[in-house]
């Protein structure tokens, strides 16, 4: 499957950006999917993980209360909603996939999935 992740961009503290990712190409039928995130000189975090159908969720402490992760469907995009965004934000976020039987496990590490989109840069101004 190929992911297309758009929706980055610079903003000041305290704004928002939405980003999608869109999966396609020769899919699984249902895929758990997830939000990754990395800054420089750190590894690659979880930010929120979502499950084929939408019925659970994850989210890193650090994006609780503030970012939204979202599907309309198991092949439809996901969303990422990140609202009252901070400095520490900044990195380029990653969308990730896997295929999976279940319509309510989410995957909360990177050897957890197989495919990945290009990354997203977003960058929070103080």
């Amino acid at each position: 499957v190929q992911l297309q992740a758009s929706g980055g961009g610079t903003v000041q503290t305290g704004g928002s950006l939405r980003l999608s990712c869109i999966p396609s190409g020769r899919t699984f039928p249902t895929l758990g999917m997830a939000w990754f995130r990395q800054a420089p000189g750190k590894e690659r975090e979880l930010v929120a993980a979502i499950s084929s159908t939408g019925s659970n969720t994850y989210y890193a402490d650090s994006g609780k209360g503030r970012f939204t992760i979202s599907r309309d469907n198991a092949l439809k995009p996901v969303y990422l909603q990140m609202n009252n965004l901070k400095p520490e934000d900044t990195a380029v976020y990653y969308c990730a996939a896997r295929p999976t039987l279940s319509s309510g496990a989410v995957y909360n590490t990177p050897r957890e999935y197989n495919s990945w989109g290009q990354g997203t840069l977003v960058t929070v101004s103080s």
